[in-house]
């Protein structure tokens, strides 16, 4: 198995004279990386709805979305930093050159913060009007955040194909992938935690402060790890060789595909297969590519014409693909669940009664704690307690396919729990006359709105690393960085998509005002939960008839009845 994941790892890493490299002796370096972006990002991002109502002056449901679009940013941009980390730079250039540019983005939010020509008029007391920040001080906000977002994006998945390249054996890497949640969540956890009480309660710009501290001690671990990295070389753009099977497939359209092994180019992993076979029934018309035809090699077996031949092994890697995309569509709607419910439940909690004590107020930015702790501790116990106890029941592992399915349940549930949760909300506000009087408090402990935050953590708890897992190991071997952003782009895709269903309800329902004691937020968890519900029964569809294309063969037998060909 391990030859087979890691292919010809070791001839593609870079020669150097520091001691025995990759391997376990590099996860401190790599967690101490993650964790100071991560707090970073957690602490400047989880507080930025309430920073840009209470210091900007910024409309709260306006608010919530552009975090959304900063998150879905965020999200998107992976995949282009792990196509410059596949193909151009490699993974370390790669989160070196980010880590910077995250750095400069928190300095730039933080000086919004700490220079007056920069930070906007405070509202007159007793007054509802305030003034509207001048366009210099949003460009620098909206600067800050863009450079930010985009440093984040480049670091955090490009981390974690470098650290799963560090392991040659694909239970090294699962382990590495399961423990990289756990340290993920965990400093997120820290950055909302403190960070956000320190900003909220003390001290915008030193909070803001601490975040810029925190990455560049982060950086700084990354860099001096360096002579201790197995460092994968660059092999050039993975995407080209799909798109010449794309082409080369057009071209021979017409010609006659064959029976026989021997007439299909077979080149892999640099040399020629002498272990002829046919290519894959699924997908058949691509074939195509990989048939050999007069003129498209020469006298010594190479392509002649590299955009009218591929080799099989070009063509499975396509159909891999192919096959793997309707279960990362399916994670689309089912990655809404922590914008809808991490934005909304900041707006629920700036209407509840927030204090726990007479001295302690829950920060409404810090909400996402539970979901983070809950993500956390369950990673863990999944780890520790659920995988053995399953293998130990079943013989077999708790494939990721399995994990998937089980993060859309606990998902799905929560989003109904979230709408369960509003209507006594709306109730204490309706009894209490709270939306008479605009600013007032439900007099409703802010710990009503922590169920709903427990469940969405679990159910990440199961689907996140699952969908890390089952790309890593699913995608082509070039592609590894990508298959690792692929989890990220699917979650950019879902910010855009509940940001883009939240502005439809906007516009054509009266759900969400401004002020949410005269709306109906509970319709609107309680339409996504509908959502979730029909996406879950495509994703069993789609889990049903796929086949896994890269994990151990021991472990196949726990999937035979996936297994059917497309």
């Amino acid at each position: 198995m391990g030859d087979e994941l890691s292919g010809n790892e070791e001839a593609q890493v870079l020669p150097d004279s520091a001691p025995k490299q990759g391997g376990w002796t590099t996860f401190p370096l790599i967690a101490g990386t993650l964790m100071g972006s991560s707090i970073a990002v957690s602490g400047w991002a989880n507080s930025l709805i309430v920073y840009m109502i209470e210091k900007f002056h910024v409309r709260s449901i306006d608010a919530t979305q552009t975090f959304n679009m900063a998150a879905a940013s965020t999200s998107l941009l992976p995949v282009i930093a792990a196509i410059l980390a596949d193909s151009i730079l490699g993974c370390y250039s790669v989160i070196w050159m980010s880590s910077l540019v995250s750095v400069l983005g928190i300095i730039l939010i933080a000086l919004t913060a700490m220079l007056e020509p920069l930070k906007p008029q405070p509202c007159q007391n007793g007054s509802s009007m305030c003034p509207t920040p001048s366009k210099v001080q949003f460009s620098v906000l909206y600067s800050g955040i863009a450079l930010a977002s985009i440093g984040v994006a480049g670091t955090r998945f490009t981390i974690a194909a470098m650290g799963a390249n560090q392991f040659e054996n694909p239970k090294d890497q699962r382990v590495f992938f399961n423990w990289f949640a756990v340290t993920l969540y965990t400093s997120m956890v820290l950055g909302a935690t403190v960070i956000v009480y320190i900003e909220e309660n003390v001290s915008w710009a030193l909070g803001y402060c601490l975040c810029v501290a925190v990455n560049v001690v982060g950086l700084a671990i990354f860099l001096l790890g360096k002579r201790y990295y197995r460092h994968v070389k660059p092999q050039g753009s993975p995407f080209t060789s799909l798109a010449r099977v794309i082409v080369s497939t057009f071209l021979k359209r017409k010609v006659p595909l064959s029976s026989r092994a021997e007439d299909y180019y077979h080149h892999k992993d640099g040399q020629m297969d002498k272990r002829y076979s046919m290519p894959t029934k699924s997908f058949g018309f691509l074939n195509h590519a990989a048939l050999e035809t007069e003129g498209d090699t020469k006298v010594d077996g190479s392509i002649a014409k590299s955009w009218r031949l591929c080799s099989v092994q070009q063509v499975e890697d396509l159909k891999t693909q192919l096959r793997i995309f309707p279960l990362l569509s399916s994670g689309i709607i089912l990655c809404t669940t922590l914008p809808v419910v991490s934005t909304l439940t900041i707006l629920q909690a700036l209407t509840l009664d927030r204090h726990l004590g007479p001295n302690l107020k829950v920060p409404a930015g810090s909400m996402i704690v539970f979901i983070l702790t809950s993500t956390a501790i369950n990673l863990t116990f999944i780890d520790r307690f659920l995988f053995p106890m399953w293998q130990k029941i079943t013989h077999r592992s708790l494939m990721p396919l399995q994990r998937i399915g089980l993060g859309h349940v606990f998902n799905m549930t929560g989003m109904a729990v979230a709408a369960l949760i509003e209507s006594k909300r709306l109730k204490f506000a309706q009894i209490h006359h709270v939306s008479d009087h605009p600013g007032s408090i439900v007099p409703m402990l802010v710990l009503w709105l922590v169920p709903q935050l427990v469940l969405v953590g679990v159910g990440e708890a199961f689907h996140y690393p699952g969908q890390v897992t089952l790309y890593y190991q699913e995608f082509p071997k070039p592609l590894r960085s990508t298959a690792t952003a692929m989890i990220s782009v699917v979650v950019g895709i879902a910010y855009y998509l509940s940001t883009a269903v939240i502005d439809l309800v906007r516009t054509v329902t009266a759900w969400l005002p401004d002020d949410i004691n005269k709306g109906r937020l509970g319709n609107v968890y309680l339409m996504f939960a509908v959502m979730q519900m029909f996406n879950f029964l495509y994703f069993l569809i789609c889990a049903k008839c796929y086949k896994y294309q890269s994990l151990e063969e021991g472990n196949k037998g726990n999937n035979e009845s996936c297994n059917a060909e497309k």
